[in-house]
């Protein structure tokens, strides 16, 4: 997540991994791993992290091979897609989605892999993200989830307080703005991670993608409410910045908070790394709602997935039990300031003194909602709101029209599932 990586995951991460299974002689069996890379630089690449891993699981199991390889986020999901189109797909694959792998039949269910205790310790979110028409197929492998950051330095200046609702954001961006700071609220709606902007303010005005039956509901009145005061009452009274919500992506929005010319935007955990490393003082509380904080925020997840065209499901099952270890996954969301995807994990975690920094963030992952990843139509939708809902915001633009338009698009989406 850092400003200088390129290419970003469902997290705002770089990733990158890979491998495939081949069954050797006298009952060895190698299986191939594509994941993707967390890191921002070699010497902390992913690849350390499964290298390491594999090398414990061999020790341990001398008839099985785990052949790992690891590719940027800008490739990892084309990558494993050119291997399952060529009858080569690799034994795991942890990347940004599944729902298309498995509404073709292609993946092992979490139920044939996982033994019950290492199943169950999911956090309970992140497994129900997991599902396709109640079945898991998708194991939740990194989390991460989002908390207004604020500028300490520019607040004190302008003598105000943290928000908690829409009111008190806009009071305090008029505030900002009047002691001239340049980005009020930052409002990354550039095609870059549109989709999770939106989601967080859907969320805060009791909104969101679907509905309660799990059908797109993005032109509910909720959300047309939200849009209207985001283009209203912070677009519309110059407190979002000198650059379009539609053209400023999440990247430039994060860079400019370090540099102090932001007073308030949503991040993620990279964002504490970025800040600190520019001498940028700031706290952290959660999203505004439209009358107090917001009962639910935006969590994403990446995913393991297994694939079944090899057919080594045992020896599948018995190494994603261990990937799952409490250790393991204590070891991961450490190394990249991520947020353990197992309950277990995450017990560990919020009591460490070691990882207070992560609180903030632990806590709001109860209260999250992530997308509708079970959807196989999500990716187009997705890519449609990166496209469009800047427009909802800009001066002219109607967003009750925006959303209604976006609404139809997912509507013909879902019925071609």
């Amino acid at each position: 997540m850092a400003g200088t990586i390129a290419a970003v995951s469902a997290l705002g991460m770089t990733a990158v991994l890979g491998g495939c299974g081949v069954t050797g002689g006298s009952g060895d069996v190698t299986l191939k791993l594509v994941a993707a890379d967390y890191g921002d630089s070699a010497a902390n690449s992913s690849k350390k992290y499964w290298d390491k891993l594999a090398d414990e699981y061999e020790a341990d199991h001398p008839g099985v091979t785990i052949d790992v390889s690891v590719y940027s986020w800008n490739d990892v999901d084309r990558k494993v897609r050119e291997m399952v189109a060529a009858g080569d797909p690799p034994d795991m694959a942890q990347i940004g989605a599944y729902a298309d792998y498995a509404a073709k039949n292609q993946l092992y269910k979490a139920d044939d892999l996982l033994s019950i205790p290492v199943q169950a310790d999911f956090v309970g979110q992140l497994a129900s993200a997991g599902q396709v028409k109640g079945v898991q197929y998708g194991m939740p492998f990194a989390a991460s989830t989002r908390v207004l950051f604020y500028n300490k330095t520019l607040f004190a200046k302008a003598g105000i307080t943290p928000p908690e609702s829409w009111d008190d954001l806009a009071e305090d961006a008029e505030a900002l703005k009047a002691e001239g700071v340049k980005y009020p609220y930052a409002l990354p709606l550039g095609p870059e991670e549109a989709q999770a902007e939106t989601m967080q303010w859907m969320l805060s005005g009791g909104g969101g993608y679907t509905d309660s039956v799990d059908s797109y509901g993005i032109d509910s009145p909720e959300n047309i409410d939200t849009f209207s005061w985001l283009k209203n009452d912070l677009v519309g009274k110059d407190l979002t910045g000198p650059v379009a919500p539609g053209e400023l992506n999440r990247a430039a929005a994060f860079a400019a908070f370090a540099k102090g010319q932001v007073g308030m935007l949503n991040g993620h955990p990279s964002l504490m790394k970025i800040a600190e490393s520019k001498g940028v003082k700031y706290g952290m509380v959660p999203m505004p709602g439209k009358g107090g904080p917001s009962k639910s925020t935006l969590g994403v997840a990446d995913w393991m997935t297994a694939f079944r065209e090899n057919g080594h499901r045992d020896q599948i099952g018995d190494f994603l039990d261990f990937v799952y270890s409490e250790k393991n996954v204590l070891a991961f969301s450490r190394e990249y300031d991520l947020l353990p995807v197992t309950s277990s994990a995450s017990t560990t975690m919020a009591a460490s003194e070691e990882d207070r920094h992560l609180r903030p963030f632990l806590e709001e992952l109860l209260a999250s909602e992530l997308y509708p990843v079970g959807k196989t139509s999500w990716a187009d939708v997705s890519a449609l709101v990166k496209q469009q809902i800047g427009k909802a915001v800009a001066p002219g633009g109607s967003p009750s029209g925006v959303l209604g338009h976006l609404q139809a698009a997912a509507g013909r989406a879902e019925s071609a599932e």
